[in-house]
């Protein structure tokens, strides 16, 4: 799992965040400002202080990120990890540690913990449905229903959870929903291979998905032996029979309102993966402390 901050749409959020929360006073376009602290707080004051959880069952994420808000603020301000990404936290227990201008930490503190809660909150969801399904082995996936422009740091915490990544994009995988299909040939469902040779030859690098919602409609799709058929809010009985027919051709995905209390018998179907969009856009936050004093 790579360090989501080697990507260049993380840095560019940091930095996005941090002007919007220190937009520049001075009007020059050369540094933020944190007015309560310019107004309040000397200069030379140094402070040390720890982020943790408060609560029980949090999975830990975004560390890294965290980290670049309070040097992006400022580069002097020395930060350790001290619990990895992906690992789970005991209440009270320290995430990481810092160190530095009082003010600096002052401006960057909220920044790093809005990232920090929701992203934490979105790797303790996905632990608990990868925890649900594990005797099946079955993979949990995310989806594209995430924050405009913090997609990167959500998919990342999907991963922290022990998840896995669905398409980044519209860009990397072939995936045909019910719309798509309307707007193919009159959306006949009986010619669901014909929609996929289509796709293929004009993307036949891209992996192709296609998403059914009946046992025909499987049926249909698999002619054309596409990489994923996406079973949608099939009842448990029909998601059966269509993974006995997909076995051997295509891998199959459960979608649709899978909750958490669903998630296994859903898993014992056999499908190869649950995609939710519940782990992105319906996490919340996990409730984390900044707690620091200065020297």
């Amino acid at each position: 799992m790579k360090d989501v901050m080697l990507s260049a749409r993380a840095k560019a959020a940091v930095a996005l965040a941090l002007d919007e929360d220190l937009a520049d006073a001075t009007g020059t376009g050369t540094r933020w400002c944190d007015a309560t602290s310019e107004a309040l707080v000397d200069p030379s004051v140094v402070a040390t202080g720890q982020i943790y959880a408060k609560g029980a069952g949090c999975t830990v994420s975004g560390t890294t990120v965290a980290k670049a808000v309070f040097q992006k603020v400022d580069p002097s301000v020395k930060v350790k990890i001290l619990v990895k990404d992906g690992a789970a936290v005991k209440p009270g227990e320290p995430i990481l540690v810092f160190r530095g201008k009082a003010k600096s930490i002052l401006a960057a503190e909220r920044t790093a913990l809005n990232f920090m809660q929701r992203m934490c909150a979105t790797a303790s969801l996905a632990a608990k449905f990868v925890a649900a399904v594990k005797r099946y082995g079955t993979l949990i996936l995310d989806t594209r229903k995430t924050t405009p422009g913090l997609r990167v740091f959500e998919k990342y915490a999907v991963l922290c959870g022990g998840g896995t990544n669905h398409r980044m994009g519209m860009y990397d995988r072939i995936l045909m929903k019910d719309n798509h299909r309307k707007l193919w040939k009159g959306g006949d469902g009986s010619r669901l291979d014909e929609a996929v040779a289509a796709a293929r030859r004009a993307f036949p690098k891209l992996a192709v998905e296609v998403e059914v919602e009946s046992i025909d409609e499987c049926k249909s799709a698999l002619k054309a032996r596409p990489e994923w058929i996406m079973l949608d809010n099939m009842d448990l009985a029909d998601m059966k029979k269509c993974v006995r027919l997909a076995k051997g051709i295509s891998k199959t995905e459960a979608s649709g309102g899978i909750t958490l209390d669903r998630a296994k018998a859903v898993a014992a179907t056999g499908v190869t993966a649950i995609s939710l969009g519940c782990l992105t856009h319906s996490a919340g936050s996990v409730d984390l402390t900044l707690e620091w004093k200065a020297d």
